[in-house]
């Protein structure tokens, strides 16, 4: 997330940012720009359940902030429907924790499947993580998979997003 300051961001610098935002890939509509119709995918996303930060104590450990983790599965095709077999959660160890589906389930076109990694679940750590695998019966448009990180405290508000990415088989 990139937060810019009022005033900022001034009629001289709003080119300079766009084009900077375009080259790093953040603009809206500029990872979609790049799919191609596939008829399934293993992909991997990234998920923190809690977020080191701050300097390490005299026994070398950093703080931790627990968050929850919203996972998003969006099946953006138009016409057609996919499949998803699994959504499988490893820990920052490469430990298989779960899956979250009980079995295959069907996103109709422009449906969207949720999972919610609780603030409290902390087993996975600071580097865990899903695979999701899907197919569909024709090329389709591949799902955006995303997952929105949050802690929200009466002071502050931590919120991010990370996306997944295909691996390649």
């Amino acid at each position: 997330m990139i937060v810019v300051r009022p005033g900022f961001a001034s009629v001289g610098f709003r080119p300079l940012l766009a084009l900077l935002l375009l080259l790093l890939g953040l603009l809206p509509g500029t990872a979609m720009a790049q799919r191609a119709l596939t008829n399934g995918q293993h992909l991997y996303l990234p998920i923190y359940a809690f977020i080191r930060y701050g300097d390490l104590d005299s026994s070398g450990v950093a703080r931790q902030l627990p968050v929850s983790a919203l996972v998003s599965i969006h099946n953006t095709d138009l016409d057609k429907p996919l499949k998803v077999l699994v959504a499988r959660y490893y820990s920052t160890e490469g430990k298989f924790l779960r899956n979250f589906l009980s079995a295959p389930r069907i996103l109709r076109p422009m449906e969207t499947l949720e999972f919610l990694v609780e603030r409290r679940d902390e087993v996975g750590g600071s580097g865990a993580n899903f695979v999701i695998q899907w197919e569909a019966a024709v090329p389709v448009s591949p799902p955006l998979v995303q997952a929105l990180h949050v802690e929200l405290q009466t002071n502050r508000a931590i919120v991010f997003t990370t996306d997944a990415v295909l691996i390649p088989r």
